[in-house]
């Protein structure tokens, strides 16, 4: 009979893989707009308890959508250079596994979400439809970075409803902003696939955008500095946060410069980059409230 805990002790890498802990640049861009809006929809620093909570809810929920999507790609990451080696594609743990990690980390997420006020509560149900369906939308139509952006920000109005009971007209801008950003920088790490996915089928705005790709980008990046500047405005911040944001923008165009021969590890690079731009704008809201 296997040890349990040599049997957990093979597999625990493998989980890790599939939820890609080990590469934690999704949490980081999934974490940083959740505390940009703790920070906003609480004037300042938020409750302590409210930051534990969608920190590690975070954590829990972005591992999760990596469970389910790794399961919706199964038959075709073995296919793409880059996620070929991937536990399912490569055959090292079964679909039913995946999907059972996807089940007991949403369950993680509900005992997590259930410690927040019922307009909260209401608002994860929304949330965890999109991370179940984001990894199909590929399938069907070129705008999966859309249905990224909208299960990424989605923790924008949870976490203005959990501070303040409701979502201000800030709390959706924010969303906007994010949603622009989003669809930025997964274009960029969708450039690195494109020659893959034209081959198997599968879609992405960087199919959809093609040679127009780092123009639109580009203007993304625009529109979601945009919004922010509105939300500064509309909030009667002093100086400095803008000056971080000129600084994000400035970020902003050196992600999009790193990117411009479109070689695939360079659109990975150029992805990964966009933490320094989610930092920028978390230390501008630390200075609005300094």
């Amino acid at each position: 009979m296997s040890n349990p805990l040599q049997l957990i002790r093979n597999r625990l890498p493998l989980y890790i893989a599939l939820t890609r802990l080990n590469r934690p640049i999704g949490i980081y861009l999934l974490l940083w707009p959740t505390w940009w809006a703790l920070w906003l929809a609480a004037g300042g620093v938020p409750d302590w308890r409210l930051l534990l909570i969608f920190t590690l809810g975070v954590v829990v929920m972005r591992s999760a959508g990596c469970a389910i999507n790794d399961y919706a790609d199964r038959h075709v990451d073995g296919h793409v250079a880059r996620t070929k080696n991937r536990p399912l594609a490569a055959g090292l743990i079964q679909p039913s596994e995946a999907v059972g990690v996807f089940v007991f980390l949403s369950l993680v997420g509900l005992v997590l979400v259930l410690q927040l006020n019922t307009t909260t509560i209401l608002l994860s149900i929304v949330a965890l439809i999109l991370a179940a369906t984001y990894p199909f939308g590929k399938r069907f139509h070129h705008l999966p970075q859309v249905q990224l952006g909208m299960a990424f920000g989605w923790a924008i109005p949870m976490a203005f409803a959990a501070q303040t009971g409701t979502v201000p007209l800030i709390g959706w801008l924010l969303f906007i902003a994010n949603m622009f950003w989003t669809v930025a920088y997964d274009t960029l790490y969708a450039m690195a696939d494109r020659e893959d996915d034209l081959k198997v089928g599968v879609k992405s705005t960087a199919v959809l955008f093609g040679r127009f790709d780092l123009l639109i980008v580009s203007a993304l990046y625009v529109a979601t500095l945009a919004t922010l500047i509105l939300i500064c405005v509309i909030q009667g911040f002093g100086l400095f946060p803008f000056i971080a944001l000129l600084l994000a923008a400035i970020s902003a165009v050196w992600i999009v410069y790193s990117a411009r021969d479109r070689d695939p590890a360079h659109c990975v690079r150029a992805f990964l980059r966009n933490n320094v731009f989610g930092a920028l704008v978390m230390i501008a809201l630390l200075l609005a409230y300094f």
